[in-house]
């Protein structure tokens, strides 16, 4: 959500110089304050523990992003417009909050359960007053501002009645590396929409698997504030504005590991933060981890290297290991 303090324990390899750690939520604007009917931590969660991937009977799967009418260049941004509405991407959504403050804000959600929805700790609690967002809701499949059912962006839809989260925050901000390897939270919404728009399955693998095996073959979707730009040759009719159409990257990897949580070179910015990391497993989408911030030259603004929460507290919640 905002540009926190130095990050002091990145790989040596990286870079040398002064490096800031951002949280890749992305800011809308200023609403008046409501009162909060979210419950922290208090909902049994209906989690399938098998951590398997669900595809509605009626829904057609795509294992890009695109249909027949692609014709985007690449170029050196490899980001793609996720302009889908079949499974996986049907999963995929924007999450939209407010906070204690009045302030709004979004980030990016995936269902992993029928009214589960699946992102980062720090897009329901702020991370430095530690309180708890007033209102959370999800809509899925956003495409150039619209989802697939017009129900479904409605103010009264798809509010998450309860989260659970893997930190609060109290213990260091994102300064301590136990908060950057729990930044996750499940949001239990009031509407099933698993049922119509699927969900995605989870796997814990080992860090040498993702690192060596895996190296180029994962792909990102996420929300980012810089993307798409209309203006850019086959984004014109893209119009609802930067962070209302998703971004996809194939071929990016996990690079590292330290501390309990993972860096990767997915392309992510502002809003993106929740954004799935995704491997194809036997012909089935997996989140193997989940996007939740980016270490940056805080002199010049480059960005070094990104950092994703391991899926392993998954495992944990459910009794698989």
């Amino acid at each position: 959500m905002r540009k926190l303090s130095i990050y002091k324990q990145l790989l040596a390899f990286f870079i040398a110089g002064i490096v800031g750690f951002t949280a890749l939520g992305g800011w809308i604007s200023v609403q008046a304050q409501t009162e909060s009917q979210i419950s922290p931590n208090t909902e049994q969660l209906n989690l399938v523990g098998d951590g398997k991937p669900f595809k509605p009977a009626d829904l057609e799967q795509s294992e890009k992003p695109y249909d027949r009418d692609r014709g985007i260049p690449r170029g050196i941004d490899n980001r793609i417009p996720m302009r889908s509405r079949y499974y996986p991407w049907s999963t995929i959504g924007r999450v939209e909050g407010i906070t204690a403050d009045g302030e709004s804000y979004y980030c990016t959600g995936t269902l992993v359960a029928s009214n589960i929805v699946l992102t980062n700790a720090h897009c329901v609690i702020d991370s430095e007053t530690h309180q708890l967002s007033k209102e959370l809701r999800f809509i899925p499949n956003v495409i150039n501002g619209k989802s697939q059912s017009p129900g479904d962006m409605s103010k009264v839809e798809n509010i998450a009645k309860s989260v659970l989260y893997g930190t609060d925050f109290k213990d260091g901000g994102f300064d301590n590396v136990k908060n950057q390897s729990n930044d996750w939270a499940l949001m239990i919404i009031n509407q099933p929409l698993g049922r119509k728009y699927g969900h995605l399955g989870w796997k814990s693998l080992p860090a040498s698997t993702l690192i060596k095996q895996k190296r180029g073959k994962l792909f990102f979707v996420g929300y980012s504030s810089d993307y798409p730009d209309p203006s850019k040759k086959g984004y014109e009719s893209l119009t609802a504005g930067k962070g209302f159409t998703a971004s996809y990257e194939d071929g990016c990897s996990i690079v590292g590991e330290e501390s309990n949580h993972f860096y990767h070179n997915c392309a992510t910015a502002g809003g993106s933060s929740g954004g799935p990391i995704i491997d194809w497993i036997d012909g089935l989408p997996y989140i193997v981890a989940l996007n939740n911030g980016e270490a940056k030259n805080s002199i010049t603004g480059q960005d070094i290297i990104n950092f994703a929460v391991k899926m392993d507290f998954l495992d944990n919640l459910t009794g698989r290991k």
